[in-house]
């Protein structure tokens, strides 16, 4: 199963969910148009139907984002470009005072099998903490608190419960059912 990401440690955490059900994941290193708008599982869709008159063949592609409660979904499916533009910096700011800290992580799974798109999504809960906390992981993980550790502070333990293993969990039970 070809993956289309840019992203090493994206592709590495994927082949090895994959390898749990009996799929070998390939990497395609590559970026690919993302189209912007306000519904993540849109944004994927549409970004593999874009991709899939370059690739003829069946892959998937994953987009995620981190949305914050009290920002009515803030920064959502805008997370890439504001961890650009203010990092985790500029969310603790944004949330200063702020005492419903909820939020929660989205990853969307984008499969073209060849002549369909089909979506898979995971989620998982959690808060903005009040300070960044960990120095492993990436993008929000030091500022999004999962039980009393942030993503940041999990490590590896943070792949047995994310969004992205629970999105990629569905995608490959799919995947195994529809061969």
């Amino acid at each position: 199963m070809l993956f289309v990401t840019s992203n090493e440690g994206k592709y590495r955490e994927a082949k090895k969910i994959g390898e749990k059900y009996g799929v070998k994941v390939e990497w395609k290193k590559m970026k690919y148009l993302e189209i912007q708008g306000s519904n993540l599982v849109e944004i994927a869709r549409k970004s593999a139907e874009l991709l899939s008159s370059e690739i003829k063949k069946p892959f998937f592609i994953e987009d995620s984002g981190l949305f914050i409660e009290a920002l009515n979904g803030f920064p959502g499916p805008y997370s890439s470009f504001v961890f650009k533009t203010i990092g985790n910096e500029g969310i603790i700011r944004l949330m200063k005072g702020e005492k419903n800290r909820k939020a929660y992580f989205l990853a969307v799974i984008a499969y073209f099998d060849g002549s369909d798109v089909h979506t898979f999504v995971g989620r998982v809960e959690g808060e903005i903490s009040e300070e960044i906390r960990g120095d492993k992981g990436f993008g929000y993980d030091p500022v999004f608190l999962y039980g009393d550790k942030t993503f940041a502070e999990m490590g590896d333990e943070k792949n047995e419960v994310s969004h992205r293993r629970r999105a990629l969990e569905s995608f490959f039970e799919f995947v195994k059912l529809n061969p």
